[in-house]
C-alpha cells in the first residue's frame, strides 16, 4: 500500500490517546497478533513497524467503541467477542488476502471493531444491569484499565422497592412468601433474606416499625397454621455481606377467619318441690296395670312349667316301676 494512505488512516485513529481496550484486555487476542507478526516472512522492518502501529491504534479504536456502550464488558461477552474475532482472524489470512499485508491488517482489525460493537450492543441491551428494580453491583471489566470491578446498577423505580403483593388465605391454612428475583443469583458475595412483619396495613416507608421474623439464605418462607392475628404487612429485604439493602418486597396478607358456630341454648327447668311426683295419674295407672299383667303371665308360665315337669317325672317313674315288675315276674318263672 502507499505510505501516504496508511499515514492518513493512522492519523484518524491517533486522535485518541493510547490505552488498553476490551479486546486487547484479552491475552488470547494479544497473542494472536504477536504470533502473526513473528510468523510473517518476507517483509521489511518498515512493514513490521506499520503493522504494529495499525494494531496499537486498533486497540485505541476498540476502546472508543466500548465507550459508546458504557465502557465496560462482562467476562462472557468478552469471551464471545474474542472467540469470534479469533475465528475471523485465522480465516481472513487463509482465504481473504486481497491486497498488501497492511491493507489486510486494516481490514481485519476493522472487522474486529464491528464484532466488538455487536457484542457490546447485545450486552448493554440484555446483560448489563439486569435488575429492573433495587440495587445491584455487577462484576464487569473496565475497557480502559482492563481491571475487573463492581458496576453499580440502581434502578429508576422507587428506591429498592421490587414489588408489593396482595395475598389471601383462610385461617388454619398456609401461605408461601418468596421474594426471589432472577438477578439475585448474580450478586457478588454472600446474601441473606431478612423477613419482618407489621400487624397493620401501613405506609411502607415506616421502616422502623417492623418486627423481625427470620433471617435466612433461602428466599422462601412458609407460614403454617395461619391465625387471624398474623395478617398484616410482611417485608423481605435482600442484604449483602456488608449489610447493604439490595431489594425490598412487600406482602400484604389478609387472613379470612373461620365461620363462628352459634351455641345451642339449653333451657334448664326449675326443680320440683321435695316429695312431688310429677308423673301424670293416667301414666301411674297404666304402669300398675302393666306390672300386674306381667306378674300374672309369669305366674301362669311358672305353674305350667311345674305341672309339665311333674307329669314327665311321674311318667318316667311309672315306666321304671313297670320294667321292675316285669323283671321280677321273669325271675319267678325261672325259679319254678
Amino acid at each position: 500500500m502507499g505510505f501516504p494512505c496508511l499515514f492518513c488512516w493512522l492519523l484518524i485513529l491517533s486522535d485518541c490517546p493510547t490505552a488498553r481496550s476490551c479486546l486487547q484486555c484479552d491475552l488470547v487476542v494479544r497473542y494472536i497478533h504477536e504470533d502473526f507478526l513473528s510468523s510473517v516472512k518476507g517483509i521489511t522492518v518498515r512493514d513490521q513497524i506499520e503493522l504494529n502501529e495499525i494494531i496499537e491504534h486498533a486497540y485505541v479504536n476498540y476502546r472508543e467503541t466500548s465507550r459508546l456502550f458504557r465502557g465496560v464488558i462482562d467476562p462472557t461477552t468478552l469471551y464471545r467477542a474474542r472467540t469470534e474475532y479469533q475465528s475471523e482472524f485465522k480465516r481472513h489470512w487463509k482465504e481473504d488476502r486481497t491486497g498488501s499485508i497492511q491493507w489486510d491488517m486494516i481490514s481485519i482489525v476493522e472487522k474486529g471493531k464491528r464484532i466488538l460493537q455487536k457484542h457490546l450492543d447485545l450486552f448493554v441491551a440484555q446483560g448489563l444491569c439486569p435488575n429492573k428494580c433495587g440495587l445491584f453491583y455487577q462484576r464487569v471489566m473496565n475497557c480502559s484499565s482492563c481491571q475487573y470491578g463492581l458496576f453499580p446498577c440502581l434502578s429508576a423505580t422507587p428506591p429498592l422497592v421490587c414489588g408489593e403483593h396482595n395475598l389471601e388465605a383462610d385461617e388454619g391454612e398456609e401461605v408461601v412468601l418468596d421474594c426471589f428475583l432472577p438477578w439475585h443469583t448474580l450478586v457478588v458475595g454472600q446474601t441473606e433474606y431478612h423477613y419482618s412483619w407489621h400487624p397493620a396495613e401501613k405506609n411502607l416507608s415506616h421502616e422502623g416499625e417492623y418486627e423481625v421474623l427470620v433471617v435466612s439464605e433461602e428466599s422462601k418462607i412458609v407460614l403454617n397454621q395461619l391465625r387471624f392475628s398474623e395478617q398484616g404487612m410482611y417485608r423481605c429485604l435482600l442484604q449483602d455481606q456488608t449489610g447493604t439493602t439490595l431489594s425490598r418486597i412487600y406482602f400484604r396478607l389478609q387472613v379470612i377467619p373461620l365461620p363462628s358456630t352459634t351455641p345451642i341454648l339449653i333451657v334448664t327447668l326449675p326443680s320440683l318441690p321435695a316429695g312431688y311426683d310429677s308423673t301424670p295419674p293416667s301414666l301411674q295407672r297404666n304402669t300398675v296395670l302393666i306390672v300386674l299383667i306381667l306378674l300374672t303371665v309369669v305366674s301362669i308360665t311358672g305353674s305350667l312349667f311345674i305341672i309339665l315337669y311333674l307329669g314327665v317325672t311321674m311318667k318316667r317313674q311309672k315306666e321304671r316301676d313297670s320294667r321292675r315288675g316285669e323283671r321280677e315276674d321273669a325271675e319267678n318263672r325261672g325259679d319254678d
